[in-house]
């Protein structure tokens, strides 16, 4: 039954709903997101810490690390967690973006260019099928990266905080 919806689908094979996620899923930013959320902290502490190779010099420029240790930390580890935000940013976009297309009932697609869209109705069994990879693959992705920038926020609060007082 489902083969013979997707067989009388006219959208590119590229832009079907199900092979988006499936490519994102398998790039290798995208891929991070969906790891354990212990591996996937530890990639973004490793983004964070090579960030460092450029925040760190520029922390030291503005506070010296001998003389004003904890300005040099606050301030480099603000500066090295714009890159940690950064790509927050681009897999909240992407993931957001698939969520989308995967949850329409239709779907625009271009045949040869970006003159010449349409729009096809999906079926019900496609629809549904879209509907329950976003309830239970996406919507537990897009929670996390939500999770995390508000954790990020929070250091960000945390390190205004610890700033005023030093």
């Amino acid at each position: 039954m489902m083969r013979s919806s997707l067989e009388n689908c006219p959208v590119p094979t590229e832009q079907q709903p199900l092979n988006e996620y499936e490519e994102l899923k398998n790039s290798w930013l995208f891929w991070d997101s969906t790891l354990s959320w212990g591996n996937y902290t530890k990639k973004i502490f490793w983004i964070w810490a090579w960030s460092w190779l450029v925040a760190g010099p520029v922390a030291a420029a503005s506070f010296s690390p001998q003389k004003q240790i904890f300005n040099f930390l606050i301030c480099g580890s603000a500066a090295a967690s714009v890159s940690v935000l950064l790509v927050l940013v681009r897999l909240y976009l992407g993931w957001f973006y698939v969520r989308d297309r995967l949850n329409s009932p239709t779907v625009f697609y271009e045949e040869s260019g970006w003159y010449d869209g349409q729009t096809w109705t999906k079926p019900q069994e496609v629809l549904t099928r879209d509907r329950l990879i976003v309830t239970y693959e996406i919507k537990p992705i897009i929670q996390r990266l939500q999770t995390t920038f508000a954790a990020l926020a929070l250091m960000y609060l945390i390190g205004t905080i610890l700033w005023h007082f030093l």
